[in-house]
């Protein structure tokens, strides 16, 4: 009961930061994700869902995707369509109020009201750019095929304990008994892939809002049933026989898109009184014989060269085709583009018994356990690093990725791309050993083992890859990829503890008046110093990481026309926001759109973390040390969320001036490069004292 009440909580949690069921248009989840259609974005707190415990991170896209990792996610989403009375995947009814959200997500003020309601515009504006036709595409093929992967895994794996059983028979480790259990266990498995056009034609219905019976059935043509030799069908493109099975899932999937479209004009069209007798009956006359005299052929022909095609990279060009494989992978996984290749897998395997793209392209994930290890011994001080990779770790080696890549390597920013050239080493050596290949799709990491295809040599091989892939994303992580920002000690909630950062002061908690009187003795001091003749150099550092550009470059008068000071600006790239200068936070702004220093030299530095990000509230920043506080050059202080800054409209530009310029005596100067945080930047001369 106990567990019960834990996933509950998760999932009341995730309504209140989410505005709410009554803004929730449909839920279902993935092996680790629970995923939500939402009504209106600016009611969904991103900030606040990532501090519910338990949720590992979140993904906007299409759909907002709440990572929860594998196990946990089917309880949550089960326990939060039960609180609405629906199934998962069924539309939520509009204005569900089994669970509201929490008083502070309301819009009661006129203020408040107005404010929503041009975030409301905004979030439409966005997604109808957003929308284009393959992002429409990718979602579709994701929804069709995400209910049915619990299928693939469990039947996969009796697969291949079939596959292990027969191979010990035919060496004779084991009887002739064990037969019809063997033939058994191939039935089982057989259940899934024999019938799998019916199983998608149905889900590709549902999802293309036709009649789920009726796509079953033009799924279920591609079979031929009742054509038995010596009776057969015409291939209107060649004249020779059509083959059962032409066109596999690509022509199931295209022929019910257009059956939708074909069933939704008849409904349009034929009379309510005759609708249930002739529309499905006109539906299945049409796309019956447009499906096999048409979408057979031509989609098998397309099935056919494609997977020839890939066989052909893959065996050409072996060892650099897999590693090309393995190092994109994870990008393409960030961009949703990776569901576009369940398909094509299982094509490969209908052809050719197995996939031979899948081990390859789980290298990727064996990448980020690699570079995970590497962080978890670099950045050991960094208690909350660490306690995310103990828990991300484990679920990362049995090929479940997303803990690690949103709550390890991507935030971090490099970790990321250190861990995707560990993927392409280890697609590498699969591709040179060749000939390995999945049985099914579903898992990866350790658990695709038994599912790998060949008996003991091509598993052998897959582990070989395994470990090459966990060695390169160590050995690339460890030396290039750890920022230094992560290796500062931190307790487990993010608190940059004292003594932290190479022997920086004890934290300091003086307020800012004590500050400012504090930096007024400073340069008092300095100024009756006259007779020593005295200067002092600061180095200033890149607070982010991204292009360095001139301060006249900048997209604001104030700060291009040098009205505050002068400094520089860096158009970021990574979300690490680090102090530029050794010194003292002196304030951080209630909008945390900016922040002071006072250095050590008793120069003021004023960091701006983007152009009109006032407006915005404080919602993509976030700081992890406090006003007095002493720091050090390259010290990480917080996170900007550029895409939430980008999708509000703004620039996300981060400005970094000195504002007591008559206190220095020269400015260094830089040329616009590339930059990564906390490198020098330039040099600023104090005034002879």
């Amino acid at each position: 009961m106990a567990g019960e009440d834990k996933y509950r909580s998760i999932g009341e949690s995730i309504y209140d930061n989410v505005g709410g069921t009554q803004n929730v248009e449909k839920l279902i989840n993935c092996m680790t994700r629970v995923r939500m259609t939402i009504r209106d974005e600016s009611k969904v707190d991103v900030a606040g869902l990532k501090k519910i415990p338990g949720v590992l991170g979140v993904v906007q896209e299409d759909t907002l995707q709440v990572v929860l990792g594998p196990g946990v996610v089917s309880k949550v989403a089960q326990s939060m369509v039960d609180e609405v009375g629906v199934d998962l995947g069924a539309p939520f009814p509009e204005g569900a109020k089994a669970h509201t959200a929490k008083s502070g997500h309301d819009y009661k003020s006129a203020k408040e009201e107005v404010e929503a309601k041009a975030e409301q515009v905004h979030s439409a504006h966005k997604a109808a750019l957003k929308q284009t036709w393959w992002r429409a595409a990718l979602k579709h093929i994701s929804s069709i095929f995400i209910p049915l992967i619990p299928a693939f895994v469990g039947a996969g794996l009796i697969s291949g304990i079939a596959g292990v059983l027969g191979n010990l028979q035919t060496v004779g480790a084991i009887g002739a008994e064990w037969g019809t259990f063997i033939l058994t266990m191939k039935v089982i498995n057989q259940g899934l892939f024999a019938f799998l056009n019916v199983y998608i034609g149905i889900n590709a219905a549902k999802e293309f809002g036709a009649t789920q019976g009726l796509g079953g059935i033009i799924a279920g043509l591609i079979y031929l049933p009742g054509v038995v030799a010596p009776l057969a069908l015409p291939n209107v493109f060649t004249g020779k026989d059509l083959v059962a099975g032409s066109g596999g899932v690509l022509g199931v999937l295209f022929a019910v898109w257009i059956m939708s479209y074909v069933e939704r004009w008849f409904h349009k069209h034929i009379p309510d009184s005759l609708d249930i007798i002739i529309v499905p009956f006109l539906t299945l006359l049409v796309m019956g014989l447009f499906t096999i005299f048409l979408v057979m052929p031509a989609a098998g022909w397309v099935s056919n060269s494609l997977v020839g095609a890939i066989n052909w990279v893959l065996n050409v060009g072996g060892a650099f085709s897999g590693f090309v494989l393995g190092l994109v992978f994870l990008p393409m996984v960030m961009l949703g583009l990776h569901q576009i290749l369940t398909p094509i897998h299982l094509e490969m395997i209908k052809d050719l018994g197995m996939t031979p793209l899948l081990p390859i392209l789980a290298m990727a994930g064996a990448g980020q356990v690699g570079a995970a290890i590497a962080l978890w011994i670099r950045c050991r001080k960094n208690k909350q690093l660490t306690r995310m990779i103990k828990g991300a770790l484990p679920v990362g080696i049995l090929g479940v990725g997303e803990p690690l890549i949103y709550g390890v390597s991507l935030p971090l920013g490099r970790p990321f791309i250190t861990a995707c050239i560990g993927g392409g080493v280890g697609g590498a050596v699969v591709g040179a050993i060749g000939g390995i290949g999945a049985t099914s799709i579903g898992p990866s990491g350790i658990a695709l083992i038994p599912l790998i295809a060949g008996g003991f040599g091509k598993a052998l091989g897959y582990v070989i890859g395994l470990l090459a892939a966990y060695l390169g994303g160590f050995v690339a992580t460890y030396f290039f990829g750890t920022p230094k920002s992560a290796m500062v000690a931190t307790a487990e909630d993010g608190t940059i503890l004292e003594g932290a950062a190479a022997g920086t002061n004890a934290q300091d908690t003086s307020t800012p008046e004590e500050l400012e009187s504090e930096q007024e003795h400073t340069m008092a001091g300095l100024n009756t110093q006259t007779d020593t003749h005295t200067t002092v150099v600061t180095d200033m550092v890149a607070p982010v990481e991204g292009n360095l550009i001139q301060l006249g470059e900048v997209d604001d008068e104030t700060f291009s026309q040098k009205l505050l000071g002068d400094g520089f600006a860096v158009n970021p790239e990574m979300q690490t926001v680090v102090a530029p200068v050794d010194g003292k936070i002196f304030t951080i702004s209630d909008t945390k759109h900016a922040f002071t220093m006072i250095s050590d030299s008793g120069l003021e530095v004023l960091v701006h973390l983007g152009i009109d990000t006032v407006e915005l509230d404080g919602g993509p920043f976030s700081f992890s040390v406090k006003v007095g506080q002493h720091v050090l050059a390259g010290q990480q202080l917080g996170l900007m969320d550029l895409e939430k800054i980008r999708e509000a409209g703004k620039k996300d530009t981060v400005i970094t001036v000195v504002t007591n310029m008559d206190a220095v005596s020269s400015f260094g100067s830089y040329t616009n490069q590339h930059i990564e945080v906390g490198t020098k930047v330039l040099s600023v001369t104090g005034k002879e004292h």
